[in-house]
């Protein structure tokens, strides 16, 4: 089935830890303190997001990253591609067979098409959801049952007649 790398699942985790921070310098020890993932691959990973102008790199003793862009300009597609190239749904999609004309099924593969609709798709889903789209719809997610965020104080019913 179709499943993000632990590398962009590691990237889209520092990338809305940054966004929470928007304006703020992170460090890779502040991120995987915060989130149980190992700091030599997010390191790795935030150095190619660097190379993508997702992040930039700040050096020094305060060092770190921040974004490069507000959240609501980067995708989930833009750190998909960053990371792991476009996505393809079928085997001989990923090696390139089409482009080669080396797929023996080409000519009468009754799924070619369909499931290249489906990739399109699918690219342009993860190509609309932002980072800021993310944060979202993390805040709603840790809404209590009452309404509050966890950090909010909760008023009773009483005092908000008052």
């Amino acid at each position: 089935m179709l499943q993000l790398t632990k590398r962009t699942e590691y990237g889209l985790i520092a990338l809305t830890h940054l966004a929470h921070r928007e304006g703020s310098v992170s460090s890779v020890r502040e991120i995987c303190e915060r989130y149980p993932v190992p700091k030599r691959l997010v390191a790795e990973v935030l150095k190619d997001l660097c190379h993508a102008n997702l992040v930039e790199s700040h050096r020094g003793s305060s060092g770190g990253y921040s974004l490069a862009r507000k959240p609501e300009a980067i995708s989930v597609g833009d750190v998909v591609a960053a990371l792991e190239g476009h996505p393809s749904l079928t085997s001989c999609a990923s090696l390139g067979l089409f482009v080669a004309q080396s797929c023996e099924v080409e000519r009468v593969c009754p799924i070619r098409s369909p499931i290249e609709t489906l990739r399109i798709e699918l690219w342009r889903l993860l190509s609309r959801t932002t980072l800021r789209d993310l944060l979202t719809h993390q805040k709603r997610a840790q809404r209590t049952s009452d309404g509050a965020l966890p950090h909010e104080p909760v008023l009773s019913p009483s005092a908000v007649q008052s």
